[in-house]
């Protein structure tokens, strides 16, 4: 063991956390696309057996740094409406859909690096995740449109559910396609009116009011 490695241990880490929270900052940095074990080891500053010891392979490895990563974005992003009834009801669909573009750009570059690893996707899937398990986003916006219908601020015909698959699926489809064609997230141009665009049409459809 080094001594920067000691010093990494000395706040009563462990090392599998150690070399979880390495693979988290790869992940982070460079996305998941072509890190390998002997980088997570010299990240970390041990031998790349070391590994295989904590570990029942690879991919239990990026699955439990690809659920740590997602929970530290979340930790850092502001937080969401969560109370029905207070606020402009318009600004805070803001907050979500900026909420949804600041995660997606955060998260998606790992996911998009894992598309030809499904057995890390299955292990992430079968951990305690809310993005894994349909309780992420999605379903936050869902119930939290279904308390403002409640409260006769929506329209008793809309669908919670469907407007917040619309929301997060605009925030995927902003972004994903990027990665796909090898854009760094950072170079993503997120186009000044769309929150607005985005907002107003959910909010008021996209058909003409019928004449009086």
């Amino acid at each position: 063991m080094t001594a920067r490695k000691a010093a990494a241990l000395s706040d009563g880490q462990t090392l599998p956390d150690h070399l979880i929270a390495t693979a988290e900052r790869l992940l982070a940095r460079h996305g998941a696309a072509g890190l390998t074990v002997r980088a997570i080891a010299r990240e970390a500053q041990v031998a790349d057996g070391v590994l295989y010891n904590h570990f029942a392979d690879k991919e239990e490895l990026l699955a439990l740094a690809l659920h740590a990563h997602v929970r530290t974005v979340q930790q850092k992003l502001p937080p969401l409406p969560s109370r029905a009834g207070h606020g402009d009801l318009e600004g805070n669909l803001r907050v979500y859909v900026t909420y949804g573009i600041d995660l997606h750009l955060a998260i998606l570059p790992a996911f998009a690096g894992l598309i030809a690893q499904p057995a890390v996707l299955a292990r992430f899937a079968a951990l305690d995740n809310p993005v894994a398990q349909g309780r992420g986003l999605r379903a936050e916006l869902a119930a939290y449109l279904g308390a403002e219908q409640a409260l006769g601020r929506l329209s008793p015909e809309a669908h919670p559910d469907a407007a917040a698959a619309m929301i997060v699926g605009a925030c995927h489809e902003l972004i994903l396609p990027h990665l796909f064609r090898g854009t760094p997230a950072a170079d993503i141009e997120i186009p000044p009116t769309f929150v607005d665009h985005l907002v107003t049409t959910c909010l008021h459809g996209i058909t003409r009011e019928p004449r009086r």
